[in-house]
């Protein structure tokens, strides 16, 4: 009941009442600090990834430490970062995730495995001193695979089909086939096509990309509509990626050592960065064959030994 309703029901002045309340907690110990177990025991283990890529925000943090065999939950990784003045509060992971949210299909079908949807566009990036320069890259819808980029001083009708040559070649690589057998159904004989999504700048436009498509029975060209960057969400969301964790970060002079980092980056961003959308798979992992896009790979739970 209400302090002041007590005290009218015992008989005693309600100032009486909280003077005496006042100094039995005058009294007491004081409480906490409480103990930190679970933070004290994976502390090192958590900024050591951080500092290792500080460029990713506490649930890519926590999805390698779970890789690499850590029992740690997402909001312990979140407290630890934010007492070491590791968190990310960056507000553009806002708009990722805005973005990622608006995102929508431009075919009509979700793909349920690699080599079904490809997405095509263009970036630039201006080094300090060697001028702009345009990257094409190619990645794959279902798999988010990285399969290569392409820089180059224009973002042409030439460059585009070289951007997607090189993502033929790569994939290629990867499946141990060529890509019209890898689509091609064994028993039937029939191609399944491997859509190409791109938006409508002039280069996908060009009579000579089209011809390219045209000449390769594996491949179809869809467009997005018109002012519709989300649906080519999966390219774009790379790119932001490559620059906000990797190019903004570093002074780039020229295109050799932009070549460099861009490359390294793609790297890790296929087979060490953990993917949210991949269920904080690895997209070469699911690439391949080797982890489902639904079900996380974390090996056994490890826990550290106590400090």
């Amino acid at each position: 009941m209400p302090t002041a309703r007590f005290c009218r029901v015992v008989g005693i002045p309600e100032r009486s009442f909280r003077r005496s309340q006042a100094r039995r907690r005058a009294l007491r110990p004081q409480r906490g600090p409480w103990p930190q177990p679970r933070r004290v025991v994976y502390r090192d283990a958590v900024i050591a990834i951080a500092e290792r890529y500080p460029a990713w925000g506490h649930r890519k943090v926590w999805a390698l430490a779970r890789h690499d065999g850590y029992a740690v939950t997402p909001s312990t990784v979140l407290r630890i970062l934010d007492d070491a003045g590791l968190l990310l509060k960056a507000d553009y992971q806002r708009q990722r995730r805005d973005l990622a949210q608006a995102r929508k299909a431009a075919f009509t079908e979700p793909p349920s495995a690699p080599n079904q949807v490809w997405q095509l566009d263009f970036s630039e990036y201006e080094t300090t001193t060697g001028g702009v320069w345009r990257v094409g890259g190619t990645a794959d819808y279902y798999s988010k695979i990285e399969l290569g980029w392409r820089w180059s001083p224009t973002a042409n009708q030439h460059d585009a089909i070289a951007t997607l040559e090189a993502a033929i070649a790569e994939a290629e690589r990867l499946a141990g086939t060529t890509l019209l057998d890898l689509l091609t159904d064994r028993e039937s004989g029939e191609i399944r096509p491997l859509v190409v999504v791109t938006d409508n700048g002039g280069p996908f436009r060009s009579f000579r990309f089209e011809a390219f498509i045209a000449s390769r029975p594996e491949l179809r060209h869809v467009r997005t509509r018109v002012r519709s960057p989300g649906q080519n969400g999966v390219r774009e969301r790379a790119f932001g990626s490559l620059k906000y964790e990797r190019l903004y970060r570093e002074q780039i002079d020229d295109a050799l050592e932009l070549v460099r980092h861009a490359e390294a980056f793609r790297v890790e961003f296929n087979t060490v960065r953990p993917h949210q959308a991949l269920a904080w798979n690895r997209p070469l992992d699911v690439h391949t064959g080797r982890a489902e896009p639904t079900i996380p790979t974390f090996p056994t739970a490890r826990i550290l030994p106590s400090p």
